[in-house]
């Protein structure tokens, strides 16, 4: 015992495991085509701050509330709290206590029985006994673990986070799509009441022998397609709708909702710096934590080359009549010191130990691709969204555009140009009708370009 308290005390200053430091990963000073001095970031803002839609705020609650994907995730983040505390337990010793007690026949072909002379004996035992056993933790095996459980919880609770983050973008995101969808549906069913009455205009100019037979057939072809595109875009929202509620946690149903021509995002994009993505971005944090595990776990591996110091002892009572169980002269004990250095396991412990080395470069790997890819998201999204705003100005001039080309062919129409013009009704019709859904789409992207920047950048799992 006095050796194994000395050996105690003077290896603890080999002690082999490696505290973790934050590799060296090259970060940018700046997003792309941005420019700041300030670190105020729109991934700080709150997302009932950030939408200002009482009904898409209401959604988004319901879904934090019931999202079966984050209801998996807290249930992974309780799993993992569960080793976490089992792991902060590893400094303490075992304790066991037993009990047996029986009457115990040998056979009489056994050693005991022949040497009785064929009678093999019986006896009574009976025991109560208490063990107790600890590792010294030399070589900062127990340390590591304990570390590692604990970076295996922060790893979860950040999936559970980057989870949360995510649901909150893309509820949003289904919210302005539906919108925009509904805007559409409006937009064709009128196009097919006006195509309807052009069609009944366009008969009744060839009964008056202003156009052909070829214009009326156009006119109808041109309704028919209008038809077909209002029962896509129906189809369309219906199937929204029924993501939205699997979105929700709920069985499929109608979704409440507004209109796309009150939604407004009247905020100033602020991005911050992008070595702000380690603490807002939640898959960033997790994939750091990952690599804090796994170097955590290699220095488990290297101090199984080591050699292991445990102390054990036990003590209780133990007789061979049951009425002399609990006396004094029953009691039993005894304290083994403990001294194990692997020498040949069939390559067991380098084999753990390479592979953790490999899993820890794996993860380094990982957290310098989570971070080159939340910065690529949030330069993604800032130029989404600057050329959205373009592309948006740019559509309500063609659309105004066409409007007045379809206004000007159907005036050269009804004034006796119809050998000439009718085509050129129907083409004029066609465009405008393609650029309006294509304006509410761009009005749909302009709205998903700062949720997608809000998502990149971190935002949606802090509370307010």
């Amino acid at each position: 015992m006095v050796f194994l308290a000395f050996a105690t005390t003077s290896l603890q200053s080999c002690f082999v495991a490696r505290k973790y430091q934050q590799p060296d990963i090259e970060i940018q000073d700046q997003y792309r085509n941005v420019s700041t001095n300030d670190s105020a970031t729109l991934a700080n803002m709150p997302w009932e701050e950030l939408f200002t839609d009482a009904k898409l705020n209401n959604l988004v609650r319901e879904a934090l509330n019931s999202n079966l994907d984050l209801l998996m995730a807290v249930e992974r983040v309780n799993a993992a709290e569960a080793y976490y505390k089992q792991g902060k337990m590893g400094y303490l010793p075992s304790l066991n206590l037993g009990a047996n007690g029986g009457k115990y026949e040998l056979s009489d072909n056994s050693m005991s029985g022949v040497s009785a002379g064929g009678n093999g004996p019986s006896y009574e035992n009976y025991q109560l006994n208490g063990t107790i056993s600890w590792e010294a933790d030399i070589w900062g095996k127990i340390r590591s673990n304990k570390r590692a459980s604990q970076a295996a919880y922060l790893q979860s609770e950040a999936s559970r986070r980057a989870v949360e983050s995510a649901l909150v973008a893309n509820m949003a995101s289904a919210y302005y799509q539906l919108l925009a969808l509904d805007a559409q549906v409006e937009v064709a069913s009128k196009t097919v009441t006006n195509r309807k009455e052009s069609l009944e205009t366009m008969i009744s100019l060839k009964e008056a022998g202003q156009v052909t037979e070829a214009a009326v057939k156009q006119t109808e072809a041109q309704l028919y397609s209008t038809q077909i595109l209002l029962l896509d875009l129906k189809q369309n929202v219906s199937l929204l709708e029924n993501t939205i509620s699997i979105l929700l946690g709920r069985t499929v149903g109608d979704i409440d909702r507004g209109n796309l021509a009150d939604q407004e995002i009247n905020i100033q994009l602020e991005t911050g710096f992008p070595v702000q993505l380690l603490s807002n971005r939640p898959d960033v944090m997790a994939a750091e934590f990952g690599l804090k595990n796994a170097f955590e776990l290699t220095n488990v591996a290297k101090s199984n080359f080591y050699p292991s110091i445990s102390v054990s002892a036990s003590a209780g009572f133990e007789s061979l009549k049951f009425e002399d169980w609990f006396s004094s002269s029953s009691i039993f004990s005894n304290v083994i010191g403990n001294l194990t250095q692997p020498l040949f396991n069939k390559r067991n412990i380098r084999t753990q130990h390479e592979v953790a080395k490999a899993k820890q470069a794996e993860a380094k790997y990982s957290f310098k691709k989570a971070l080159l890819t939340a910065s690529k998201e949030v330069s993604d999204a800032l130029y989404s969204y600057h050329t959205e705003q373009d592309r948006y100005e740019i559509r309500k001039q063609e659309l105004q555009a066409l409007t007045d080309a379809v206004s000007y062919s159907e005036e050269l129409l009804n004034s006796g140009y119809a050998n000439t013009t009718y085509l050129e009704v129907l083409t004029a019709r066609s465009n405008a009708l393609s650029s309006e859904i294509n304006m509410i789409n761009s009005k749909f992207n302009q709205l998903n370009s700062i949720v997608e920047l809000y998502k990149a950048l971190g935002g949606g799992w802090k509370q307010k």
